[in-house]
């Protein structure tokens, strides 16, 4: 028996390393480029501050250290979504070991690692990544804590809870979820010291959010209401079937995030608990549904983002691993293709081609456009360090209308220079509240402005004269992507950016 418990720790180690060298050399293709939001987080960790304007700091933090050990590279990026998921899927492993047996444990990594949002989340080094280790990870140590009625737990979990609440101001969504079991639980009256304990503790991670938007008049909150669609609500105009297919859409996307082809086993595990009415089962689906609910209450009022609620989604693995186990050998068969074809596509998708599986043009120009804000990047940069090269171009500053584009060249170009966004009318960002171009106003620089979306500055920046202007094409396999605009300009006289008054 002990070596059959052996065994599935071996597995789990062996199908979890697995996938994380499948990443890393995922982000070792020359072609594949950091993701634009990777790139824009971090530039933050090169203007290291308490809070910033949409999420907290420890992104920023971990790009540093992770930088700082091995320099400005995609793999020191990516470096800390890999460990991320590898510690998801741990804690998940630990978690299902700890309610059931190793063997359940092993099944449970085994469904989140096929889970999309966690491929998502171990692969590219967004705030997602770190906040769902942290989420899961706080959801194991209160459970050990409302089961064995010990504070240190409830420390721990607190602890946890704090680091996620730098990560994430989402994950705040564990106070009710753990209120309302107590509850659910009859663990509220033998258990309120402890969680407000668990509470006081957690607090401290909202410490940086508090201090940051106290001097810069609450910007975060005010951005956050606009994304709950707070700044838009117009009932007069408010069309239901609109709301329907918002509604609708984010349901669908849901389904697919935690695996579509897992859907009769989903189906099954929920079945089951409702059936059944079990404490623990209960304990691990509960987070997720809350989340889901609460967000599709958003999706009537404003478009929600796929990714939003799937942090929270982790304990649906564990409760399926325990389903698993309970079911006829058809069901552990259509489970289990389920779990290999969930985990196999996507190493397939992400390896490199050795086989040259994948040199079909018709399978390129379809991976291109799941990839396409992977892409050509870096192919931007050279070619703008080749015009400054070759124009003999000293004192340059780039800017972009976009803090896509602007993220993507401060971390590609030579040197790794500060970049700058002219803004021609899109919502409020974290360049806003950066120094702008206004600097550069008489100074006899070199302006040098990336676009994707505008052939001129519209006005908003006057220059003396115009010195080189191109449309750049690069391509993905031949494959020619969407042109970019480049002008390069001398002398800038006027600054007359858009002031945004969206958030």
């Amino acid at each position: 028996m002990a070596t059959d418990q052996a065994k599935y720790s071996l597995n789990f180690w062996l199908l979890t390393l697995g996938l994380a060298v499948t990443k890393i050399l995922f982000t070792l293709r020359p072609e594949i480029n950091l993701f634009t939001e990777e790139a824009h987080y971090w530039l933050w960790s090169r203007k290291m501050a308490w809070h910033y304007y949409s999420k907290p700091p420890l992104v920023a933090v971990l790009n540093l250290l992770s930088t700082s050990l091995m320099g400005h590279t995609e793999i020191a990026v990516r470096l800390n979504a890999i460990l991320s998921g590898i510690g998801v899927a741990w804690i998940t492993f630990l978690f299902g070991s700890y309610l059931y047996s190793k063997k359940v444990g092993f099944w449970s990594a085994a469904v989140i690692q096929g889970m999309p949002f966690w491929w998502l989340a171990s692969t590219f080094h967004v705030t997602d990544s770190s906040l769902t280790f942290f989420w899961i990870l706080t959801i194991y140590f209160s459970y050990r804590a409302i089961k064995e009625e010990k504070k240190g737990w409830w420390v721990a979990a607190g602890i946890a809870t704090a680091a996620g609440l730098m990560a994430k101001l989402v994950m705040a969504l564990i106070y009710p979820a753990l209120f309302l079991f107590l509850f659910y639980n009859k663990k509220w009256n033998s258990q309120q010291v402890n969680f407000l304990i668990f509470f006081s503790i957690s607090s401290l991670g909202l410490v940086p959010l508090v201090i940051w938007n106290w001097q810069n008049h609450f910007d975060t909150f005010k951005h956050l209401a606009a994304l709950a669609g707070a700044d838009g609500i117009d009932l007069k105009h408010f069309e239901i079937t609109d709301a329907v297919n918002r509604f609708i859409i984010y349901s669908n996307e849901q389904l697919a995030i935690i695996s579509l082809l897992l859907l009769p086993s989903w189906l099954g595990m929920i079945y089951f608990i409702l059936r059944k009415k079990n404490a623990v089962l209960a304990f691990l689906v509960a987070p997720g549904i809350s989340a889901f609910l609460l967000f599709a209450c958003l999706s009537l009022i404003d478009k929600v983002n796929i990714n939003w609620p799937a942090f929270a989604y982790c304990g649906f693995a564990i409760a399926l691993g325990k389903w698993m186990e309970l079911q006829t050998k058809s069901w552990n068969v259509i489970s289990k293709w389920g779990i290999f074809l969930s985990i196999g596509l996507p190493v397939i998708f992400l390896l490199p081609d050795f086989a040259k599986m994948k040199s079909n043009k018709h399978f390129r120009i379809k991976e291109q456009k799941v990839i396409v804000r992977l892409l050509g990047h870096r192919n931007l940069a050279e070619r703008i360090d080749y015009l400054k090269d070759s124009l003999a171009i000293r004192e340059e500053f780039i800017f972009s209308d976009s803090y896509h584009t602007a993220s993507e060249l401060s971390f590609y170009l030579s040197g790794h220079p500060q970049t700058y966004v002219l803004n021609m009318g899109s919502r409020k960002n974290q360049f806003d509240l950066w120094n702008g171009m206004e600097k550069f106003i008489g100074q006899q620089n070199t302006g040098i402005f990336v676009s994707w979306n505008f052939d001129s500055m519209e006005g908003r920046a006057i220059f003396q004269q115009l010195i080189h202007e191109e449309s750049f094409l690069s391509t993905y396999h031949g494959i020619p992507r969407r042109a970019v605009k480049i002008q390069i300009w001398k002398n800038l006289l006027e600054y007359r950016p858009n002031i945004p008054s969206s958030y």
